[in-house]
């Protein structure tokens, strides 16, 4: 003999409040007709009954998903992390959930996740992917709403929060000058990226208002952001005969990896190099010595784009927002004990 599970219907929910189908309906809506004291007798009775309402039928009635989907490059960038725990409280908070999406630089994982907005799949997205193709995402933006995070197209139509990665980088690397250096390398990833040329522009702004030389065999370019690619980087620094004196690595993960290479490297007579990074990820509090950097708001970026998407999903007009960001100061670029 089978024992039956007895699930409730909306109808169910109907007559145990001594109310019409229709009525329960609009309390579900948030439907502002409905009076107060009704309001009550319904979700008593939702509360005395169990009742789980269908999230498929609702969204299907609704034309809602209430999904927004997160576009990212990898998975394996600490940086991301929270930035992504923003997006989910903010959507969380507001019955949203997230499908986080990596499209690892490759178009056809990139395309089956434009396709599911495009066929309503979800209700908006949010890049924070530098690889992404900008024509197909502004003609998808055209119609469906999209915001970037960190990332994001100068003089573009999609709105998006990020920082003065420019300014910012200049700071870094008024610090190093400003704590002795006059020889100052740049680790960076490809250019074809805005953050690394605007990062880059920062880099030499410093160095021209300081007089120093902007040297091109102290400029390193790597494939992409990862530990082993800043090591990589750190080495190509350590074989010229000219070495420079401080290191600034476009992300923490690039500077993690070369103060790796530093500390592999048994050089007697190499004098100290200092690094800075930017990002501020929570690895850079673990190396040794801990790593200076540049402070991003991650967490604030995840809250504000969730937020501005929401609006944008409302159908509301939404203005690109430039968070501030900070100058963190660690052991890494200590004169008395680096340089």
């Amino acid at each position: 003999m089978k024992v039956g599970v007895t699930v409730a219907t909306i109808r169910d929910i109907a007559k145990e409040a001594g109310g019409s189908v229709a009525t329960v309906s609009r309390v579900f809506n948030d439907n502002q007709i409905v009076t107060e004291k009704t309001r009550e007798k319904v979700e008593l009775a939702i509360q005395e009954l169990n009742y789980q309402p269908s999230m498929l039928g609702r969204n299907l009635r609704t034309s809602k998903s209430q999904l927004m989907l997160v576009l990212i490059p990898s998975t394996s960038n600490p940086f991301y992390s929270e930035i992504i725990k923003g997006i989910q409280d903010a959507g969380i908070t507001n019955h949203y959930n997230i499908l986080l999406c990596e499209t690892d630089a490759k178009p056809e994982r990139e395309n089956i996740y434009l396709n599911m907005l495009k066929n309503k799949l979800a209700d908006g997205m949010i890049s924070m992917d530098p690889t992404i193709n900008l024509n197909k995402l502004n003609e998808l933006a055209e119609t469906h709403p999209v915001i970037f995070c960190s990332e994001y197209e100068q003089d573009g139509v999609i709105p998006y929060v990020s920082i003065d990665s420019e300014m910012a980088a200049y700071e870094a690397v008024k610090h190093l000058i400003m704590t002795g250096n006059k020889k100052i390398a740049l680790i960076n990833s490809e250019k074809k990226y805005l953050y690394a040329r605007l990062r880059q522009a920062g880099y030499e702004r410093a160095l021209k208002e300081f007089n120093l030389p902007i040297q091109e065999e102290w400029i390193i370019h790597t494939e992409d952001l990862g530990f082993e690619s800043g090591a990589q980087g750190m080495c190509k620094l350590l074989e010229l005969e000219d070495k420079p004196t401080a290191v600034f690595a476009v992300s923490d993960t690039l500077a993690i990896g070369a103060m790796k290479a530093l500390d592999m490297d048994h050089d007697q007579e190499r004098s100290p190099i200092a690094v800075i990074g930017f990002d501020n990820i929570s690895f850079s509090t673990m190396t040794n010595p801990t790593l200076s950097t540049i402070e991003q708001p991650m967490y604030r970026m995840g809250v504000n784009a969730a937020e501005m998407l929401m609006k944008r999903m409302k159908g509301e007009e939404v203005e690109s927002v430039i968070l501030d960001h900070k100058l963190i100061i660690r052991e890494s670029t200590l004169p008395s004990k680096y340089i």
